[in-house]
């Protein structure tokens, strides 16, 4: 689940009780007082022109508002249009570690032109993430690295090299992290979320969460139902607690199913000319196919780095790629080289130069391991990518094989949430139907857990993420006009794809 192209690296990659553990009642108090925004201008490259910066310190544990606090770096882009001004519409990054304040650069201007002015564009960084304070488990740069931390079987299927590292990185935490660690939950970024609001001076917020955001986001309506005024989910999981982190990782495998006919059709038309990976779209995937079993049996290099290049990393680059077509060229140009060099080292850049940062690393790890307990049943791990792999090649069995949750020493502090229909109708779902890291199935879960509270648009689309993102009209038109008007459609409605030209 993502916040962008940030998404792509995080998205993927508990039961024994600690006694340093946080525990949280199912509503924390509140801080006794709102904090002070102290606004500047933002400074980071990239910033949206006039958009501001500051700090809002919020209670490490919620249990203690007057205790130890934390800062969060939130950001905001005034609206433009103060006759138009409705109110402020938070975004919701994804991940688990996606930057809201990257975010705001990036989007902040088209979010404000899309919905006309009618908000305060605002967001904020998580707990642990880009501006926040920081989260920090230690974990060594080996296991930082891409294809270690997202545990991707040997080509035999064996995952035991994931197991050790697994158990080296939730050790690493439970060493290193901390309350800081501990208190990185989803419950908390919603409670986080709702100490901004107070902080803006704001009775109710509007938001836009996509991905894990969509999750966060379902998860502040439930809790705060009553602080939610107009409130969009774009590209959503499945919310059940005994699915929740684990079936994000698991649909994956499906998802990648899902989105690669998107892939073949572009790799296969005769646009591409000279760089076409086949002459029809159902050649594709044997093609990808043998070209990463042979990559598995023998690994090249990358003239760059050095580092290996084998077949899960061609595996990993296809997962990442299938997010949006303007990725495509980059599994398409590992292939190419491949295929047209000889057994020396390849030419084309190494697409994981560098390991995952601590903070990466550690708040992936922390909130989707302290939302929900997850198996500590080693042989279930290897039974499962046994049969995802045979039901799933494209994607090896990574998304089914063990993360550093399995050995997490730190029970869940809270119960998860249950999303339900009960509150207000005030809703808008919006889900590609080929979505490589939210599958659509787990869109309709989320769909069918809100009730009547929601809506969903569903849009003929490949890739992750819809509103302003996938270019479909009829999707940005939905999002936009219920964000500046309230309507939505009067029932759950389709979106025909749009062709590219």
């Amino acid at each position: 689940m993502r916040s962008r192209t940030r998404t792509a690296l995080l998205v993927t990659l508990s039961a024994a009780t600690c006694a340093g553990a946080l525990s949280f009642p199912a509503q924390a108090a509140a801080p006794a007082s709102s904090p002070t925004l102290k606004w500047h201008p933002c400074t980071a490259e990239g910033s949206a022109p006039g958009s501001e910066c500051a700090t809002l310190p919020v209670p490490l544990d919620y249990r203690k508002p007057s205790g130890p606090t934390v800062d969060i770096a939130v950001s905001r882009l005034r609206s433009d249009r103060p006759q138009a001004r409705r109110g402020a519409l938070v975004l919701i990054p994804g991940g688990p570690g996606g930057s809201g304040v990257r975010e705001l650069a990036q989007r902040g201007e088209k979010v404000r032109s899309a919905t006309k002015g009618a908000y305060d564009v605002v967001s904020f960084d998580p707990r642990g993430v880009g501006g926040s304070s920081a989260v920090d488990c230690g974990v060594s740069e080996d296991d930082r690295r891409m294809l270690n931390f997202r545990a991707w079987p040997r080509p035999d299927g064996d995952i035991s090299d994931g197991v050790a590292r697994a158990r080296r990185v939730a050790e690493a935490c439970a060493r290193n992290g901390g309350d800081a660690l501990r208190g990185l939950t989803t419950r908390n970024e919603a409670r986080d979320i709702d100490s901004f609001r107070r902080a803006l001076g704001e009775k109710k917020l509007s938001a836009v969460g996509t991905s894990y955001g969509t999750y966060a986001g379902a998860v502040y309506a439930q809790m705060f139902p009553e602080r939610t005024d107009r409130w969009v989910l774009d590209s959503s999981g499945d919310p059940d607690p005994a699915r929740v982190a684990h079936g994000w990782l698991n649909n994956m495998s499906g998802g990648a199913d899902d989105a690669f006919p998107d892939f073949a059709r572009w790799a296969a038309d005769p646009a591409r000319g000279k760089e076409r990976l086949a002459e029809r779209a159902e050649d594709v995937r044997p093609v990808f196919l043998a070209l990463a079993a042979e990559l598995d049996r023998k690994p090249r290099t990358f003239k760059d780095t050095g580092r290996a290049f084998t077949g899960n990393v061609l595996r990993q680059v296809l997962q990442m790629s299938l997010y949006g077509k303007e990725r495509y060229p980059a599994v398409a140009g590992l292939i190419r080289a491949v295929r047209s060099g000889d057994d020396g080292p390849v030419a084309a850049p190494d697409p994981f130069p560098e390991p995952l940062s601590q903070r990466d690393a550690a708040v992936f790890a922390g909130v989707v391991c302290n939302d929900v307990a997850w198996s500590r049943d080693v042989a279930s791990y290897r039974r499962d990518v046994a049969v995802d792999r045979v039901r799933h090649p494209l994607t090896g069995g990574m998304p089914a094989s063990i993360t550093p949750c399995a050995f997490w020493k730190d029970a869940p502090a809270e119960k998860t949430t249950r999303i339900t229909d009960r509150g207000p109708s005030n809703i808008l779902m919006v889900q590609n139907l080929r979505d490589p890291a939210t599958p659509y199935r787990g869109g309709l879960k989320m769909r069918e857990a809100l009730g009547d509270r929601a809506r969903l648009v569903t849009v003929d689309a490949g890739g992750h993420g819809v509103w302003l993102d996938t270019g479909n009209a009829c999707g940005d038109r939905a999002v936009s006009e219920f964000l500046v008007t309230g309507k939505r459609p009067a029932g759950d409605t389709l979106c025909k794809a749009q062709r590219s030209k």
